[in-house]
């Protein structure tokens, strides 16, 4: 296992999650509507839950939905139908006041991991990887390696994110135009959990 591959390990990664899904999405809208000390462990959730699909990966289940096509394509479904919820409780909130950033419930760590859990994508995405930096068979301690890497990626970014779209700044901007982004996550949302439903 050289450098080079582990550079094209978090390249790979980084590109993957800065590309618009509905990760992304959430750990911004939550920054933006909660402020950092309340989105943040849902943003680390969201990087766990992603990272999880890397242990998948690792593992050889992915190589399960390969094989049983009808197993994958449940879990899609059941993932679209998540996203729809999600993208429904979205589209409800752009009418009502926000909570402040210190009180009310928010996500939290927990709703971060199911919410990047409800799409099975990523564990093909992590095995295609995988598969494509490392063809080599990797040992038990090159796996642990390879998933604290990429963990640490997902943690990386998703705590990046977060923190700067919570700025003050940003969440006056936010408050400004609340309405319409909610309506545009949600509808982003909608859009990627009837995606999930129809292409399976």
């Amino acid at each position: 296992m050289s450098f080079e591959q582990f550079l094209e390990l978090v390249s790979a990664l980084t590109l993957a999650i800065l590309t618009p899904g509905p990760a992304i999405i959430a750990a911004i809208q939550a920054a933006f509507q909660f402020g950092r000390a309340r989105a943040l462990p849902y943003a680390l959730g969201l990087a766990a839950g992603a990272s999880l699909w890397c242990i998948v990966a690792l593992v050889g289940l992915a190589v399960v939905f390969r094989l049983h096509p009808p197993l994958y394509t449940a879990m899609k479904i059941f993932g679209g139908i998540y996203l729809l919820w999600f993208a429904s409780v979205l589209w409800r909130a752009s009418t009502q006041a926000l909570p402040e950033a210190a009180g009310g419930a928010s996500k939290g760590f927990w709703g971060g991991i199911a919410l990047n859990l409800s799409n099975p994508k990523p564990a093909l995405f992590y095995a295609a990887l995988i598969l494509s930096v490392f063809p080599q068979a990797l040992s038990a301690p090159e796996k642990v390696t390879v998933y604290f890497v990429s963990l640490g990626t997902e943690l990386f970014w998703y705590a990046m994110i977060t923190v700067t779209m919570s700025t003050a700044i940003m969440r006056n901007r936010y408050f400004a135009a609340k309405f319409w982004i909610d309506r545009a996550a949600a509808l982003a949302m909608g859009l990627l959990g009837l995606l999930l439903i129809l292409n399976h």
